[in-house]
């Protein structure tokens, strides 16, 4: 099933309060988009681009309105929401994923308008997408649909792209899951066996552009040392992301300058803690 999925298209994270989060992302060195708000529900986000995929912070802006579950995630508090994949063509992903009994049983394909309050001429931008939403089951561990950009050249302007951390891209996200053999069955079937590396507690899923790592809950030490000793509310789940990045010492030197706490590996790697990403481990490594 690879070619109806062309790697990660943005991974999502809910946040409590999004003028905080997006300060708190600008504080770790990210350009951040204006606000946009999704048409006909009750939350917006910002974004984080990048050249190929992008962060979203999501939050809530009419907890009334229709919150797609937010208001029950963030509940528990803020963190990885979910992974979205990209598709540049969601009619065909539909058919082919749908032919393999993949897809949502009803409502699977849908459109999803998004409004950028303040293009760069003042004036609203309205963005579309095509979503293609997967049953249940297919990507155990993990909140997950594919995404069509109809309208990509709206998504990138040349100031949301000029990161002072020097940040490229997602490498990686990782989830925890307890079941690990039952989720390289599940992504075997979406992605191909051959993208799926599996060892005895943890495997790698390759989508294309992008890797998912799951592991157990007992072996996440092993990929993120640093979140073995941290206390947090969401124990299963997207809980690291892996950002790569042109110059880490550019990025530590953003961080210092900020006052974001960080350690920094003996590779160079640069780690920020949950406490300081909205929920979610930030590991900037170099790309």
């Amino acid at each position: 099933m690879t070619h109806a999925i062309h790697g990660i298209d943005h991974a999502i994270i809910g946040v409590a309060d999004l003028d905080a989060a997006r300060d708190q992302y600008r504080r770790l060195g990210f350009a951040v988009t204006d606000r946009g708000r999704h048409v006909g529900w009750g939350t917006a986000n910002y974004c984080v681009m990048f050249d190929h995929d992008y962060l979203e912070l999501l939050g809530l802006i009419d907890p009334a309105a229709f919150t797609n579950g937010l208001d029950r995630f963030l509940a528990d508090g803020e963190g990885g929401l979910g992974v979205v994949f990209a598709t540049p063509d969601a009619e065909a992903s539909h058919a082919l994923l749908g032919s393999a009994g993949l897809v949502a049983p009803e409502n699977a394909l849908r459109e999803l308008g998004r409004v950028i309050e303040n293009g760069p001429d003042g004036q609203p931008v309205d963005l579309s997408f095509r979503n293609v939403h997967l049953a249940e089951g297919a990507t155990p561990g993990l909140s997950a649909f594919l995404c069509q950009h109809l309208t990509p050249e709206k998504m990138r302007r040349p100031d949301w792209m000029a990161h002072p951390n020097t940040a490229r891209g997602i490498i990686s996200a990782t989830i925890v899951i307890d079941d690990v053999t039952g989720a390289a069955e599940a992504y075997s079937r979406l992605f191909g066996t051959g993208a799926v590396t599996p060892t005895d507690t943890v495997i790698a899923v390759h989508t294309g552009r992008g890797v998912l790592m799951f592991a157990t809950p007992y072996d996440l030490p092993n990929l993120h040392p640093d979140l073995d000793d941290e206390p947090r509310k969401r124990d299963h789940g997207l809980v690291a992301l892996q950002i790569g990045i042109a110059d880490r010492d550019a990025a530590a030197a953003v961080l210092d300058r900020n006052g974001v706490a960080y350690e920094r590996e003996q590779n160079g790697d640069i780690i920020i803690g949950p406490e300081e990403a909205c929920g979610v481990l930030i590991e900037f490594t170099a790309a």
